[in-house]
């Protein structure tokens, strides 16, 4: 079920900075004491392929959403040790040596469990251990999450496990939601910053259509 429009869950979550420091991070508190927008994307596994390319990715990218006001924050379910074995490793051998902003560390799986991002294919009850048995990885799809200053989430998207992310594409979002923010317009398809938005009504739609 979407969770567009509707407030982030405000639960505490284990996380660990560039630095090796232990953090407990609340992400609707983020975005609401320190009035920022979050992006919170996650991926399945420290020490795998596509991951460590997503997260250099955003961190190219970390100066942009610092100037538009936006935190960018990392997840998986993964423990802060290993987090910070894997900032440790050279970019060079695979690993996120470079990395700036915090990575959460959902080991309990609660906030992921929330969001319903698990990859869980079935659940299933084992009278013979008394113990519910899962079948699935139980890590967490490449899920993202923009979350603005009130702590609503106006974007969300999901990508399977072989899917890496456009990180250009949430810079767009940012650009359009705080265009909408600033102007009270809407944003039509393929709009970037700098180009014509609409008024939401039908005569500023007929103007745009007939001009592009």
């Amino acid at each position: 079920m979407s969770l567009v429009g509707k407030k982030f869950p405000s639960i505490a979550v284990d996380a660990i900075s560039e630095m090796g420091d232990n953090l407990k991070i609340n992400i609707f508190e983020e975005a609401t004491t320190k009035n920022k927008k979050v992006l919170l994307f996650w991926y399945p596994k420290d020490f795998t392929f596509v991951c460590p390319t997503e997260l250099h990715a955003f961190q190219a990218a970390l100066p942009e959403f610092e100037k538009r006001n936006t935190i960018v924050i990392g997840a998986s379910c993964d423990t802060n040790e290993v987090h910070f074995a894997w900032l440790n490793t050279a970019k060079n051998n695979g690993g996120i040596e470079g990395v700036t902003y915090p990575i959460l560390a959902d080991t309990n799986r609660n906030l992921s469990n929330i969001l319903g991002i698990l990859d869980i294919e079935s659940t299933g009850y084992s009278e013979e251990t008394d113990s519910i048995i899962i079948e699935g990885s139980n890590v967490t799809y490449r899920a993202t999450y923009l979350i603005d200053e009130t702590g609503k989430i106006f974007h969300e998207s999901v990508n399977d496990m072989p899917l890496g992310r456009n990180v250009n594409e949430y810079l767009r979002m940012v650009d359009a939601f705080t265009h909408i923010q600033e102007k009270g317009e809407v944003c039509p398809a393929n709009w970037e910053a700098g180009k014509e938005a609409m008024s939401a009504d039908r005569e500023s739609t007929a103007e745009y259509l007939s001009l592009n």
